[in-house]
């Protein structure tokens, strides 16, 4: 079932992400829907935060991104619980949008070289590291779980420039090509 979409200014989008277990209620039929949630919304990946729910549930497939980064083929992950560590200090820029932030794009510094302790969806334990590209996206998804999105990386001058439309997300006055919940109006 294709979830909607948190967008930019929704209070879930700010919250920190706690842990799960593995009685956790329903998780398989979860990770169905942010699978095909995240497929439909034409994303490479999706954190819980987006669909509504503060668990440290990430699900990627960096795969349409081949073409461009063939280290990605084939690669498909689903991060419970994750925990990142920065091995590498060194950061490089490169253009960054996020299905809760339609329309727009920014370029965001990320260090290259990750490690990551998560379990899957069956709760096997993985401790690995990434570099590159795939580095990016999971540290873009731990954002989330982290309760930031990626124009908080973003130098406070750049911010200031893209409000007006940030405003326009946070107030709906945006249309998307997938389903969306808009932040609470406030009265």
């Amino acid at each position: 079932m294709k979830l909607p979409i948190y967008l930019y200014g929704h209070p879930v989008l700010r919250k920190i992400s706690q842990d799960i277990t593995p009685e956790y209620p329903g998780l398989k039929e979860l990770l169905e829907n942010m699978y095909e949630t995240m497929y439909s919304s034409d994303g490479v990946g999706l954190a819980a935060p987006q669909i509504g729910r503060n668990d440290r549930i990430v699900v990627i497939d960096a795969s349409p991104l081949a073409e461009a980064f063939p280290e990605l083929e084939g690669v498909k992950l689903t991060l419970i619980n994750p925990r990142l560590e920065v091995l590498d200090g060194q950061e490089e820029t490169r253009g960054e949008g996020c299905l809760s932030l339609p329309g727009l794009s920014e370029n965001v510094k990320r260090v290259e070289h990750i490690r990551l302790t998560w379990v899957d969806e069956n709760f096997q334990p993985h401790d690995e590291e990434f570099s590159g590209f795939l580095a990016r996206i999971i540290q873009h998804e731990y954002d989330h779980l982290e309760g930031k999105v990626y124009i908080d990386h973003i130098s406070p001058i750049r911010k200031q420039l893209i409000r007006a439309k940030l405003n326009n997300i946070v107030t709906g006055k945006i249309r998307c090509d997938y389903p969306v919940r808009y932040a609470p109006r406030k009265k």
